[in-house]
């Protein structure tokens, strides 16, 4: 099934967009910072590496999100990769569950590494980062991270696509490659 949107209609074309963007797969983070109950943190999809040298992470946060006012005051913040075990504390941070705030960093074991940003303690990969800078566009907020420290675990990956989680094993990707490509 195939649908085109035709030019003009803005609401028409911002829903196909949103469906079209649910193809891309995307890992699934926690983008946390502040300490003690000034904590904030929110579940993300929209984080990517932005340069090697000097290592630096983009992350984009909704401009009304409770962490956006947080990060302008702390300047720093903590991308927290989940593993496939992780998905009912994406779902908290998501606030599906109702749970809001600091109250949010109840399940999980919280630590610091550079900044003092909340680092979950077996996250797939933990990124700590001293705000570079922030860019307001639209509705969202382009937060641009240095790279301050970095702690790296292996497990599966939790994966969002289609609105759903599913998760990600190392070699899934070569096992389907060579199922799809076999006689080449």
């Amino acid at each position: 099934m195939s649908s085109t949107v035709e030019p003009g209609a803005a609401t028409d074309r911002a829903a196909a967009f949103r469906d079209a963007m649910r193809h891309l797969a995307g890992g699934v983070a926690i983008i946390a910072a502040g300490q003690g109950e000034a904590r904030q943190g929110m579940t993300a999809t929209s984080v990517t590496s932005l340069a090697a040298d000097p290592p630096s992470v983009l992350v984009c946060i909704n401009r009304t999100a409770s962490l956006r006012p947080l990060l302008d005051r702390t300047g720093h913040f903590a991308v927290n990769l989940l593993g496939d075990r992780h998905q009912a504390l994406a779902d908290r941070f998501a606030g599906r569950h109702g749970v809001a705030g600091h109250e949010r960093f109840a399940r999980g074991a919280w630590t610091t590494l550079a900044t003092g940003a909340p680092v979950l303690a077996d996250a797939l990969a933990a990124i700590d980062c001293a705000i570079d800078d922030i860019i307001e566009r639209h509705t969202h907020a382009i937060v641009i991270g240095r790279v301050e420290a970095v702690r790296i675990r292996s497990a599966p990956a939790l994966v969002y696509w289609h609105g759903d989680y599913t998760h990600l094993a190392r070699g899934t990707i070569d096992r389907s490659l060579a199922e799809t490509c076999v006689g080449g």
